[in-house]
């Protein structure tokens, strides 16, 4: 369950982008996350609602 939530980090790597790219995604709603405390994560599922999405708007 664990690697059900990434870190910001560990979200940026898996898509291959920037860390200020993944929160610009993250203010504008187009990406979901949560904040447990201080720490922001970001569910595994909503990584994949994100790519699915974009492939979608790409065909």
């Amino acid at each position: 369950m664990a690697d059900d939530f990434l870190t910001v980090e560990e979200a940026a790597q898996l898509l291959k982008i920037g860390r200020s790219t993944l929160y610009d995604l993250l203010r504008s709603g187009e990406l979901a996350s949560f904040l447990i405390g201080h720490r922001r994560r970001i569910p595994r599922s909503a990584i994949d609602d994100l790519v699915a999405r974009l492939m979608k708007e790409a065909s």
